[in-house]
């Protein structure tokens, strides 16, 4: 099974992160996880980015807040699929973070999900993975309709109560 390379601009963006890995563990995927800037370690940012394929990654996850421009660094250097997650700041509650990540010139994409979406960030990374791998889109499947039924169950309750 491929990787998912998962890269933070700073420790700080740990919390978001382990919303990610989390998610990855419970689809049992594997991961390694980095912290590399866009602006104060860019040589390893890009050398991450280059030799991904050949690391045997199949998706890159990149959260960054504040100018995020780490999604779109990689992004530039890979043509593997790249997801950023704009990481909220300590200002402007992170649309500064999602408009860096999601603004992203025609020819370099990134798909993004919403400030601090770290297990949409996984979840989205495992259904690329899981267009060449079918047990994986079965444990996709199968997480989809357990979510469907915990709904169903408090949707019950709810009813009962009312």
């Amino acid at each position: 099974m491929k990787k998912v390379g998962i890269v933070m601009g700073s420790d700080s963006d740990l919390p978001v992160i382990r919303k990610a890995t989390d998610m990855l563990n419970s689809l049992d995927i594997p991961y390694e996880v980095h912290v590399y800037s866009a602006h104060r370690t860019p040589e390893q940012a890009r050398n991450f980015a280059v030799t991904a394929r050949s690391h045997g990654f199949g998706v890159l996850i990149a959260a960054a807040g504040m100018a995020a421009h780490l999604a779109g660094a990689i992004a530039a250097n890979t043509t593997l699929p790249v997801i950023g997650i704009p990481c909220q700041g300590s200002c402007m509650d992170g649309l500064d973070a999602l408009l860096s990540t999601v603004q992203m010139p025609s020819g370099i994409p990134v798909a993004t999900v919403a400030v601090n979406g770290g297990a949409n960030a996984a979840l989205l990374a495992a259904q690329i993975l899981a267009v060449e791998d079918t047990a994986l889109a079965s444990r996709l499947d199968d997480k989809r309709r357990r979510d469907a039924e915990a709904v169903l169950a408090k949707d019950a309750k709810i009813a009962d109560q009312l």
